[in-house]
């Protein structure tokens, strides 16, 4: 069965949400035909919200065990996933039922490899503010965004948080940068500048806004401008060398992903008869 991968970077210091969080994809409405999983990867020296997710069908939770980030955790979070599509899902965001329904569809035409719905803002109080969406929605070409990013100073008209994207092309990528802010821009940039998406004109996610979010802090908003520039300096570099993907290569959206067997580094046995 085609499944649609959930990934979620954890980090508890901003999880007072997640119970919405949690519910939001119990209620998440697949297409016929449609499975999903939901793979957690808890960042920090210490995780605690495991508890969270026992005996929730169809979540895969595993744990750093160390601080690495949230494009590293995002990243090991990648490795885990054996569906298709994958799916972005911040610990304090909410899907709209319709999120997966709405978007699957579209990666039925082998030229779209990323697609994403429209987002309100979601307030502490609990209302909801909607804004209208930056650049038109539709069909979205291969360099359309990151155009609009070079002539509004690194600011991009698309919300990476709820990003849909072809799990192959992710890999292919090389998944999220290691950059400690904006690692979702830098890999969106490449992926919206080789490849077609799709502006979906529907709200299907809430983004929340509270004081714990780590976008928020000074430390994020100091090193924002940088982050910015990589993922710039990283369209560019596509565009010139003219990097594309070979739509007629592109897998089924219901393809299955192949796994691989991993043994002991080589390295790490030889240096045994040494040690």
């Amino acid at each position: 069965m085609p499944t649609l991968s959930i990934l979620t970077a954890a980090y508890a210091p901003s999880a007072g949400f997640l119970p919405e969080t949690i519910a939001s994809v119990a209620s998440l409405e697949m297409p016929p035909g449609w499975d999903v999983e939901w793979i957690v990867q808890e960042d920090g020296d210490t995780p605690v919200l495991g508890r969270h997710f026992t005996d929730l069908p169809g979540v895969r939770y595993a744990a750093n065990r160390t601080r690495l980030g949230i494009g590293g955790t995002r990243n090991l979070a990648l490795e885990r996933a054996s569906g298709s599509l994958l799916r972005v899902l911040d610990v304090d965001d909410l899907l709209l039922p319709g999120a997966a329904a709405d978007l699957i569809p579209y990666f039925t035409d082998n030229r779209i490899h990323w697609a994403v719905g429209q987002a309100d803002d979601l307030m502490t109080d609990g209302r909801r503010i909607s804004w209208d969406p930056l650049i038109p929605t539709g069909l979205v070409k291969a360099g359309a965004v990151n155009d609009y990013a070079i002539e509004n100073g690194g600011n991009w008209p698309i919300h990476c948080a709820g990003l849909t994207a072809r799990t192959e092309t992710v890999r292919a990528l090389g998944g999220w940068a290691a950059s400690i802010t904006d690692e979702d821009l830098i890999l969106f940039a490449a992926l919206s500048e080789v490849s077609d998406g799709y502006n979906h004109p529907a709200i299907s996610w809430l983004y929340r806004q509270h004081s714990g979010q780590a976008t928020r802090t000074d430390e994020w908003r100091s090193k924002s401008e940088s982050g910015r520039r990589m993922a710039l300096q990283r369209a560019h570099a596509a565009r010139r060398l003219k990097l594309a993907i070979d739509h007629n290569s592109a897998p089924e959206p219901g393809e299955a992903v192949r796994e691989f067997r991993v043994d002991r580094a080589l390295k790490d046995r030889e240096m045994n008869e040494y040690l």
